[in-house]
Order: structure tokens, then C-alpha cells, then sequence
């Protein structure tokens, strides 16, 4: 295996170990926008009860 591709290995090693981290956390935003998709959806619900 020449260095070239043991350093392209590592990197993707790397790369994919810090996607996979960042995915387990869930920052304030990404909180916010969950309630506001909730708040979303229950208004839709209460729409289509009002009109039928």
C-alpha cells in the first residue's frame, strides 16, 4: 500500500468518525425546528377538524 493511500485511508477513517459524532448530538436548533415542526403539524390537524 503506498502513502498516498494509507493517508487517503486515514482521512476517510477521520471524515466518516466525525460525521458519525456529529450526528449523535442535537444542538438547540435543530430542538427548535423539531417543535416548531410539531406546532406545524398540530395546526394542520386542528385545520382539517374544523372543516370537516
Amino acid at each position: 500500500m503506498s502513502l498516498l493511500n494509507k493517508l487517503v485511508m486515514i482521512f476517510v477513517v477521520a471524515a466518516m468518525t466525525v460525521g458519525i459524532y456529529g450526528c449523535k448530538k442535537e444542538g438547540p436548533a435543530e430542538r427548535a425546528g423539531k417543535k416548531i415542526d410539531k406546532a406545524i403539524e398540530d395546526a394542520k390537524k386542528r385545520v382539517d377538524d374544523a372543516t370537516k
